[in-house]
């Protein structure tokens, strides 16, 4: 399938800002399943000052806010090709090892909440993929998807315990339990086209999971599926603060607000 993306992020500061800083995580990954075909990045008072890839083999751009800025604007386009292969990522690679996706972070620390869900799961005799599809299906029974409920500082426990969330907070819970479980999982930011319509206000989030003789396996918790054609990954990580498409920084006084346009489609391909 050919996906053809357009994302626009505007950061607006409260007040012009004397110096900032902003990283951003936006190029989609070439990976197993998909094949960037172009990909183009515009920049409205911002300058880039580097880029780089991760420990995640996310492709990461530094900018600078331009002096006095009140907005930055961060315009992608590009064409990406994609296959439907159930979820199934393969082996695992990058610099991170693999032991490194067992341990918990600030925002997949488990407790009662999460613990109760993974009692509730079934293990299915100890077939491990069929055992973390049960594990997606009890976290969104439990955890109803409720725009606003939660902020991106939101940790799987306390998004749990309320039960309710957005894709982010499904795949933290889900990370969250599969540590617990002593199976690797892993935090995906990406695109995902929807069915009903061509513009939309975020991007998505799922998880993954890491399993012996299988590798790394996605899981998107929020839909009751694996991904497949429809999705694009862009970063991968420990937990949202790894895979977060924006971070910004700033020195001085100033608070921001961002807005995110986004439109995907299918393209047809030429022969």
């Amino acid at each position: 399938m050919r996906l053809s993306i357009r994302h626009t992020t505007r950061y607006h500061y409260d007040a012009p800002v004397a110096h900032g800083m902003q990283r951003i995580q936006l190029t989609p990954k070439a990976t197993q399943g998909q094949q960037i075909i172009d990909w183009t990045m515009e920049y409205s008072g911002a300058r880039e000052e580097l880029s780089y890839d991760d420990q995640n083999f996310n492709h990461v751009t530094l900018l600078s806010v331009e002096e006095g800025a009140s907005e930055v604007v961060v315009t992608c386009r590009g064409t990406v090709d994609t296959e439907d292969k159930a979820g199934v990522i393969g082996r695992h690679s990058g610099h991170l090892p693999l032991w490194a996706f067992l341990g918990q972070t600030p925002l997949t620390k488990t407790g009662a909440a999460v613990r109760r869900l993974v009692a509730q799961t079934d293990k299915a005799g100890g077939d491990q993929v069929a055992m973390l599809h049960n594990l997606s299906r009890t976290i969104r029974d439990a955890v109803e998807y409720r725009t606003g409920a939660t902020q991106v500082t939101t940790s799987a426990e306390e998004a749990a315990a309320s039960g309710a969330g957005v894709c982010q907070d499904h795949a933290h819970i889900f990370i969250a339990a599969a540590r617990s479980l002593e199976i690797p999982a892993r935090y995906v930011s990406g695109y995902l086209m929807m069915d009903d319509r061509v513009e939309q206000e975020a991007t998505h989030a799922w998880a993954e999971a890491h399993v012996q003789g299988i590798g790394w396996i996605g899981f998107d918790i929020s839909n009751r599926i694996s991904p497949d054609a429809r999705y694009v990954r862009v970063a991968t990580g420990r937990d949202y603060r790894d895979a977060a498409p924006l971070v910004s920084l700033s020195f001085g006084q100033s608070a921001g607000a961002l807005s995110v346009e986004l439109a995907i489609e299918q393209q047809s391909i030429e022969q």
